[in-house]
């Protein structure tokens, strides 16, 4: 999914928000263009609003929250952090969409980046679906 203007990543964001967002549009690309949105719009607040909406949605999907599926932590707080660093770095007036289209060109833009700084075992460990964990292979780049 691809997102031409910042109105649509502001209208998947409020649906997101409100759980009215159905499960396909729920991509890894809607993942990056929510927490931007998030990020621009509630700044820091982001790190502690995005965990329990993501909650919330997954329950209102069908999704269970629970120690093999649903919310990870980790993963959650790594893509935050991830995005926070590629707005930081865009030019000031870029477009939300630019960004995000810029984010999704990246390594980020994969779904796997993660296994470049966690390993399997760790990163879908219960323990990091459940709270933070620094990454063990290589140290984040941000």
């Amino acid at each position: 999914m691809s997102f031409s203007s910042d109105r649509e990543i502001a209208e998947l964001t409020a649906h997101f928000v409100c759980r009215t967002l159905p499960k396909p549009g729920w991509t890894h690309a809607a993942h990056f263009a929510v927490a931007l949105q998030l990020l621009h719009t509630r700044g820091a607040s982001t790190y502690t609003d995005l965990p329990p909406l993501i909650r919330a949605y997954n329950e209102a999907t069908g999704v269970a929250n629970t120690d093999t599926e649903g919310y990870h932590e980790t993963i959650t707080i790594a893509s935050i952090r991830a995005a926070e660093a590629h707005l930081q770095g865009a030019a000031d007036g870029t477009p939300m969409h630019r960004v995000l289209s810029d984010l999704m060109a990246s390594k980020f833009g994969r779904s796997t980046w993660m296994l470049t700084y966690w390993s399997e075992a760790l990163l879908f460990s219960r323990d990091a679906r459940r709270h933070w964990r620094d990454p063990d292979l290589a140290p984040l780049d941000f």
